[in-house]
Parts: C-alpha cells; structure tokens; sequence
C-alpha cells in the first residue's frame, strides 16, 4: 500500500494563506481551485498540486487580475516553473518601485528635520501619476476621472488627510467585525460611511455600489488595501454592502 499525499483540511489553508474559507469554496464554485478531494464528511482537503495552484491565484490576484482573467491564465497551460519566474520577476519589479517610494519619503523627512532645500527629483522618485488613469477612464468614462481629479485637488491637504484618516476608521471597523452579523446596526452604520466615503467623489445607486464593492474582492490591489486592517474585511464588507444595497439604496 501506497502511504496517502499529505493533505490540508480547508481551515488550515486559510490560516496558512490568509484566504478565508469563504473565498476557498467560491474559488471551488466557479472552478478556478478544485479541492483534491473532499471527504464524506463534505469537508474540503487539498495536496501539493492544489496548494501550488492557489499561490498561482494569489500571486495573480496581487498582480491586479480579476478572477475571470486568472482563469484564462491558469487554463493556458502555461510551464509552471517559467509562469512562477514570471511572477517573481513583476513581484520584485513592484517590490522595487515601493522601496523608491519608501525611499523618497525617508528623503523628505530627513531633509524637513534638517532644514535642508528639497530635492524634487528625489522626492518624487517612484511615483506614477498616471498609472490608474487609463483604467478609471475605461471603467467609468473620462468626466468621472476628471470630476474626481478635480474634487480631490479641491479637498487641499486637510481634507484629503480627514479623508483617509476615515476611510482607515471605517475598515479598522469593518475589520474587528468581520464574523458578526452583516446586517447588525453597527455594521450597517460602518457601510453607510463607507458609502458616504465613497459618495465625495461620486453617488453611486444599489447597482454600483454592489459593483464597486464587488471590484474590492475580485482586484488584488483592493482586497489587499481592506485585508490590510484585518483577514476577511473585504470580503466581510462586499457581504455587509449587499444588506446596505438592498435596505438603503433600493
């Protein structure tokens, strides 16, 4: 007799990858990550094999691409050695461009505790204006990103600072009640800021809120922005934004 592959149990996944439960069975769901078996109890398990696929999806998810995209990759067949190679190397390219960022910041501070003239070049090494532009145009049109371009320089310094400093507020919130009722009173209260958070730049109906907020689980770069203040928050608030949609916006 053979000896059985080592196997995780679902829960051991998530707490190993930082993925909840939830998203490992809907990635089960729509066929992008099949369990290597699931046991009579119903409970999923996965190798080796499965457990090299869903780093596949994660580091893709990191990369920005939508589930649907990450399927089209994953079904290319592509060798997985020379596929992991290209990720590394898009990984340290980002990797890179945040240590210049991070760079330019420590360059600044220094330079502001010391009185000394600002280096402009240095200051804004690393940053990219741009990068996002293209695809907010595509998504919701060039007025949309002119109109948040422009309210955005009109908030000046404070407003823009009393505007992140809410927006952390909220998903700290979310955060330390992910498992709670998504539905519950102060749930809900977190969502409505979240929606008025939302709303300084554009009122969005029960349709694109749900859409919006869809976009923060399926995109990496935005799930990683929720997740940051704690595991699930993402996921929690698309669940909490749901209830908010139908009862607030409908």
């Amino acid at each position: 007799m053979h000896a059985r592959t080592r196997e995780w149990t679902i829960h051991e996944v998530a707490t190993a990858t930082g993925a909840t439960a939830r998203t490992l069975r809907h990635y089960d769901d729509v066929g992008l990550l099949t369990p290597s078996r699931t046991g009579a109890n119903g409970y999923r398990y996965y190798d080796a094999v499965a457990l090299r696929r869903l780093q596949r999806i994660l580091l893709l998810r990191e990369l920005g691409l939508g589930l649907a995209a990450i399927a089209d990759v994953l079904e290319a067949r592509v060798d997985e050695v020379a596929a992991l190679r290209t990720h590394l190397a898009l990984l340290e390219e980002q990797a890179d461009r945040i240590a210049r960022l991070a760079a330019s910041v420590r360059t600044t501070l220094s330079q502001g505790a010391d009185g000394e003239e600002i280096e402009v070049t240095r200051m804004f090494d690393g940053f990219d204006a741009g990068r996002y532009e293209e695809e907010v145009v595509e998504r919701w049109g060039r007025l949309a990103h002119d109109d948040a371009g422009r309210t955005w320089s009109q908030l000046g310094a404070q407003g823009r600072a009393e505007h992140q400093r809410e927006h952390e507020a909220i998903a700290a919130g979310l955060a330390a009640a992910v498992g709670e009722d998504p539905g519950a009173p102060a749930v809900q209260d977190l969502v409505r800021r979240h929606h008025a958070w939302v709303s300084v730049f554009w009122t969005p109906d029960a349709a694109a809120y749900r859409g919006l907020v869809r976009m923060y689980v399926e995109d990496g770069r935005f799930r990683a922005v929720y997740d940051a203040a704690g595991p699930g928050t993402a996921d929690f608030l698309a669940r909490a934004a749901d209830v908010f949609a139908d009862r607030a916006l409908s």
